[in-house]
């Protein structure tokens, strides 16, 4: 089996130490190994199965003969991946540039696979909370077709990346030091305002829209509509960020074409790749973010139907954001170049 060369830009980030430790990890092949970020954190040393590579600044060039790149984010996707597969390279990118871009494949492996080989050079990598509530969503649309979902997230800080980490910690300090409580990130940093999320419950996440709906919330909207290929699907989020250190809950009910009993869906979701049912209201048992920290497997649970609507399902969804929700994601799609042999 022919092995890549791989590039990964973001490499001394959050997601990109996902990348390197996830690599390490699932024994990803590859070639050659590259590792890209700005020019501030070029000339840092990190060490990837054993070698230690220097990490080099990212420019249009690093990309000649690498074959598959993976971008942890940011604004600079817009600049370098369209560069990169210029160059031959296929881009998976973890930022929003190209998500709604009709000409890229916006894929969960688990739910639509099939389209990661329409890619015209890049791949995108949905929104976090998206990846974790389509892999809720995707079983219970293979038995009926979903018709409305009404979707509440609760969404840790590690979300903003480690400054989101640092603020809550800061906060609790000086809340326990009986301090006022200072916050310059949250909701937003582009927001004229910022409020403490230690203690408190946020319900706004980027930044608010004309309709009222905040960014992210409208991009879970637009991206489930495009992974599941439907876009009559009606999507109702609220998006909030809670004080947990990392990985994303959700709540969810789905409305379907035709009723679906909790029995049928859950059979569908123990069967379902990345997905572990974690659901008996008796014993207490149910998904929850401290559990589901650091874990490649999202976390479903309290399945119920509507008391109201036959056609209603509830449940409550868990993932690391980090890893599913990012850098898991993307390099699952590389995994599938590379058996397919699509490089």
């Amino acid at each position: 089996m022919r092995k890549p060369n791989v590039a990964i830009l973001g490499a001394t980030g959050a997601v990109g130490a996902e990348f390197i430790s996830l690599i390490e990890e699932r024994n990803f092949p590859y070639e050659n190994l590259k590792l890209l970020a700005s020019a501030r954190s070029a000339g840092t040393e990190l060490t990837v199965n054993g070698k230690t590579y220097v990490v080099e600044e990212a420019k249009p060039e690093s990309f000649d003969d690498v074959d598959i790149a993976l971008f942890a984010g940011g604004s600079i996707s817009k600049t370098l991946a369209p560069e990169a597969a210029k160059r031959g390279a296929i881009v998976i990118d973890n930022s929003s540039a190209f998500r709604m871009d009709p000409d890229v494949p916006l894929v969960v492996p688990e739910v639509n696979p099939e389209d990661i080989l329409k890619h015209k050079g890049i791949i995108a990598n949905p929104n976090c909370s998206t990846i974790i509530m389509s892999l809720g969503l995707k079983p219970l649309h293979d038995i009926s077709p979903i018709k409305r979902v009404i979707v509440s997230t609760y969404q840790a800080v590690s979300g903003a990346g480690k400054e989101g980490i640092e603020e809550l910690e800061n906060q609790v300090r000086q809340f326990t030091a009986g301090e006022e409580m200072t916050a310059n990130l949250l909701p937003t940093g582009s927001a004229p305002k910022h409020y403490p999320v230690a203690f408190n419950l946020l319900p706004q996440i980027d930044v608010f829209l004309e309709n009222d709906y905040t960014k992210e919330e409208m991009k879970m909207v637009y991206e489930t509509q495009k992974i599941l290929h439907d876009e009559t699907i009606q999507v109702v989020p609220t998006t909030v960020r809670v004080p947990v250190y990392r990985s994303h809950s959700e709540s969810v009910l789905v409305e379907t074409a035709e009723p679906v009993s909790v029995e049928a869906f859950k059979a569908a979701c123990e069967k379902f790749p990345g997905l572990q049912v974690k659901d008996n209201p008796a014993e207490q048992i149910y998904p929850m973010p401290l559990y589901t920290s650091n874990q490649n497997d999202c976390e479903i649970g309290r399945i119920r139907k509507d008391l109201y609507n036959d056609n209603g399902m509830n449940f409550w969804i868990v993932g690391d954001q980090i890893r599913k929700g990012a850098a898991l994601n993307a390099l699952q799609i590389a995994e599938y170049l590379v058996e397919k042999q699509a490089f």
